[in-house]
This record gives structure tokens, sequence and C-alpha cells, in this order.
């Protein structure tokens, strides 16, 4: 089973394995891909909702990566309709990849290359300097704003 983002139908992605997606991927396809999207779900793609219970875990996940403000709840909503179905997430966003990999779900990319490493991102204040492992509205210490900075 595979699931798919918006990415895929934008892209005209292609496999004979039985596809999935949730509701919400519609909301963002326009033109073509809309009707592309119209036309696997007459043919058989299955709308999954993921339960709440999942959705957290996810977002557990994505905020323990550091990806949690970078997701929309569609993508969180994706990561975990993947992980529901045991299927391969089919994607070109790196941190639903990222939050993917953390999961133990498998990957597919499309149209740009694939993530090389899960990464567990670090949050630095833009005033005072300090680094954070979770993501804050502003620095706990000096009240900067925080920006997203690669562990490597």
């Amino acid at each position: 089973m595979y699931v798919l983002d918006s990415s895929a139908f934008i892209n005209e992605y292609h496999t004979d394995e039985q596809i999935a997606t949730i509701p919400l991927v519609q909301e963002e396809l326009e033109g073509e891909a809309a009707f592309r999207f119209d036309a696997l779900e007459g043919s058989g793609m299955h709308l999954h909702i993921p339960e709440q219970d999942t959705v957290e875990r996810i977002e557990r996940a994505a905020r323990e990566t550091g990806d949690l403000a970078e997701l929309s709840e569609t993508d969180v909503r994706l990561v975990a309709a993947a992980f529901e179905l045991d299927a391969r997430l089919v994607t070109d966003d790196y941190a639903m990849q990222n939050v993917a990999e953390k999961l133990d779900v498998d990957v597919e990319v499309i149209a740009r290359d694939g993530i090389s490493e899960q990464r567990d991102w670090l949050f630095q204040c833009a005033g005072c300097g300090r680094e954070f492992d979770e993501n804050h509205d502003r620095c706990p210490v000096c009240g900067s704003s925080l920006s997203r900075k690669n562990p490597a």
C-alpha cells in the first residue's frame, strides 16, 4: 500500500500497487491534479482517516525531531495514515520524510532527492545564542525568536 501526498497528484505519480490518501489532500489540489485525485478515487483509491491517538503520536515524534512547526495538519495526518496502514509514504516533503524515518515508515520520493539521514533539529536563539532541543515561541531566557538549526 502507498499513501500519496499532494505532490504525487501534482507530479502524476503512478504505481500498480494499492493506493490511499486522506481527504485533506483533495483540498490542496487544483486543476489537473484535482482531476487526477477524483479519477483515482473513482477507480478505488482508499481514503483513510487516521485515529486521533496516532495523530498525537506523530505530533510527538515531530516535536522530538524539531519538525512539528514545519508540518501542516495534512502532513501530520498523512504520516499517521502511512503509519496505521503500514504503508509507504509517497512525498517530496523533507520534514515529513524526517518524521517518517524516525517512525520507521518507508518513504518514496517523486521529483526531488530524499533525505540522506534522519535529524533531530536544534533551535537557536537569535538574541543570546543559546540552543534548545525543543521549539518555543520565544527564548525562555531572553525572549528573542528562535530559529531551527542543523544539529551537525
